[in-house]
């Protein structure tokens, strides 16, 4: 099979396509024909050599993919069949009340859209930041209530504002240490900050513990890739009960997957410079040829 591939830590010009071993599935794991993937900031982060794999997961880059049932291991027989449709979550959350109000970063990228949405199907109010002018109107369409250009505003006052000065009951962060003291400023009292990215590093320069401790706050952490199996099944199981249904055409609301481009794998390098630039609005998806995976199936 073929793979996006590195063979040492750089740049995009690093990537190529390789032909490797097409893998053999487990207990309790199906062989998926890849069609398409999806880049996300762990690709770049493990393409540079700052986030490794968990030990015993595929060094293969991608941690999504969408296709079809080629193989099955044992266990699954009976539960999938050949040429079932699958998305699958490969090795590789804050609890939203009604009415809450939920600050979003990066809310033009793939991971930001879809949070809005979902904010918004749990009948919360979705804000967030983002970049540029455009990127800001891609949010609104997306439901989106506010947003505001980190580049050119401070993103905390406007918050306030916005919240008539009670600030934000969560925050999704995946930029880190430099928004730090901003996120404070405008987290609400006893509000949760969910820290799943560092985009900016994780240093933090300043009093945090007391800022934290005089909003009776808290610091929630998550990471997907090195999460069991165990974990990975209950979150596949919540997202095909609360979520799935939504993509149909006559629920309401529907969710809409938002596709900023599609690129071959062959010319994965150019997808990734993309991300790197901070181009995309919304996910950057790779179509793969004949390509085969194994994992946890979504």
């Amino acid at each position: 099979m073929f793979a996006a591939y590195f063979d040492c830590p750089g740049g995009p010009e690093n990537l190529y396509m390789k032909e490797v071993m097409k893998p053999s599935p487990g207990q309790g794991e199906v062989l998926v024909k890849v069609s398409a993937s999806a880049l996300n900031r762990a690709d770049l982060l493990q393409r540079r050599g700052k986030y490794p794999p968990p030990e015993g997961a595929s060094d293969i880059l991608g941690l999504e993919a969408a296709g079809s049932v080629a193989g099955l291991g044992p266990g699954c027989r009976g539960q999938w069949k050949i040429g079932d449709a699958v998305m699958a979550l490969l090795s590789g959350g804050g609890k939203i009340q009604e009415g809450e109000t939920v600050l979003i970063h990066a809310g033009a990228s793939g991971v930001g859209m879809a949070a809005i949405q979902l904010v918004r199907l749990a009948k919360a109010i979705p804000i967030v930041t983002a970049g540029t002018q455009e990127k800001l109107k891609a949010t609104a369409n997306a439901g989106a209530a506010a947003g505001f250009n980190y580049k050119n505003e401070d993103f905390s006052e406007k918050v306030l504002e916005f919240t008539q000065g009670s600030g934000v009951d969560i925050i999704l962060d995946c930029v880190g240490g430099s928004y730090w003291e901003k996120n404070l400023n405008c987290l609400s009292t006893d509000g949760r900050w969910i820290i799943y990215g560092l985009l900016s590093g994780g240093e933090v320069h300043g009093d945090l513990l007391a800022r934290l401790l005089s909003k009776r706050a808290s610091i929630h952490t998550s990471l997907l890739r090195s999460r069991d199996k165990e974990y990975k099944e209950r979150l596949v199981r919540a997202f095909t009960e609360n979520a799935l249904p939504y993509f149909s055409g006559g629920a309401s609301p529907r969710l809409q997957p938002l596709v900023d481009s599609v690129y071959p794998l062959h010319k994965i390098a150019e997808a990734h410079g993309v991300m790197e630039e901070n181009k995309n609005i919304g996910k950057i998806v790779i179509e793969v040829p004949v390509c085969l995976k194994k994992g946890p199936l979504l």
